[in-house]
């Protein structure tokens, strides 16, 4: 996870999912206090500030192993030109975590420390759902990542105006949407079986995303407290329940991008 990212565009159906996280966090922020003002106000709030620092640290490693990810699964391409695609897609993701990096010295945090409470929980992710060939490699970044997209910009609808702007810019899509549907969809037209295989790996990818997210949230105070409410107004426990619902919507929306059943 990113866990939880160029100018490529990603396939429509892919559009379609992160169209509708977004558009719920566009609503969310319209009711929400602390989106309609800048940092240096906002983070007057201590709790505020930080769950701000917990969220750009989570965001921070997520990127940089998202990077040592996509630098490993190159390895696994079939060609030349995949491997090449993938660096590229890799150093697009160290770029953002370089940009979390240094808003996080900026307003006067050291950025290893902000990180790693997160180390531990995202490594497990992704010990746990190592992939075992190149096409279960790029189901993996696709929906794993893009659960994770979700999760944030739902999370950055609570944000102030700076930090948001900052998260919607490092959760842009690296070319891995579009680069994962069309190869996964050759795969499967070339042999149907694999189909199968590959929608039970996605379908653990999400039992796993989600419960990493949930725990993430749960050991962290300041970010829970935002989630539910306290920080961040109007945004209670049933409005998580319903966050959750658009990102598995999402999720299935992906699935049928990528040619296999939910």
């Amino acid at each position: 996870m990113r866990f939880m990212t160029t100018s490529d565009k990603p396939e429509p159906e892919n559009s379609a999912a992160t169209a509708d996280t977004a558009d719920a966090a566009d609503t969310a922020a319209e009711v929400t206090g602390i989106a309609a003002q800048d940092w240096d106000r906002a983070s007057a709030d201590p709790q505020y500030r930080a769950a701000v620092v917990d969220l750009l640290g989570a965001l921070a490693y997520g990127e940089l192993a998202a990077f040592e990810r996509l630098a490993e699964d190159a390895k696994l391409a079939p060609t030349l030109v995949d491997k090449a695609e993938l660096a590229k897609m890799a150093a697009a993701e160290f770029h953002h975590f370089e940009r979390l990096r240094d808003r996080l010295t900026e307003i006067g945090e050291e950025p290893t420390r902000a990180m790693e409470p997160f180390v531990g929980a995202l490594d497990g992710f992704h010990k746990q759902t190592a992939p075992s060939d190149w096409l279960e490699g790029l189901v993996k970044a696709y929906v794993g990542d893009s659960i994770a997209s979700d999760f944030y910009r739902e999370v950055a609808a609570h944000l102030d105006a700076d930090t948001r702007g900052l998260v919607l810019a490092v959760l842009d899509d690296t070319g891995h949407a579009g680069f994962a549907v069309e190869k996964v969809r050759a795969a499967i037209d070339e042999d149907p079986r694999v189909g199968g295989r590959l929608a039970l790996w996605a379908r653990r990818l999400m039992g796993e995303a989600l419960s990493q997210s949930q725990r993430v949230v749960a050991d962290r105070d300041a970010l829970s407290t935002m989630l539910v409410g306290g920080v961040a107004d109007g945004f209670d426990l049933a409005e998580v329940g319903r966050m959750f619902s658009r990102i598995t919507e999402a999720h299935t929306k992906r699935m049928a991008a990528l040619g296999l059943a939910a």
